[in-house]
């Protein structure tokens, strides 16, 4: 699904115009962005959480050439998937629950 599909579904469920959907969209991903940027997180209880994380200095691999090069540490975003959209996946693709 692409950004302007997931638009589209929004301003019909919400009731909305897509312009309005759009504003919408635009500033809850800004809002998320901007408050892992600060290295808050935010949940929504059921949903799930979006967090961030260090990722410590590594030592890898390149495939194609074997040399091995150093990769500084580095802040992630994660997502922790929440109770009712993990059952309301899992229901939807005909999996069990664990």
């Amino acid at each position: 699904m692409t950004k302007a599909d997931f638009i589209s579904q929004v301003a019909q469920t919400a009731g909305l115009t897509k312009k309005d959907a759009t504003a919408a969209t635009d500033a809850v991903i800004a809002t998320i962005t901007d408050i892992l940027a600060k290295g808050d997180s935010i949940s929504f209880i059921g949903f799930g959480t979006f967090s961030t994380a260090e990722r410590a200095a590594r030592e890898a691999r390149v495939p194609s050439t074997g040399k091995t090069i150093k990769v500084p540490a580095t802040k992630v975003a994660k997502f922790k998937v929440g109770k009712n959209l993990k059952e309301a996946v899992a229901k939807a693709s005909g999996k069990k629950k664990k």
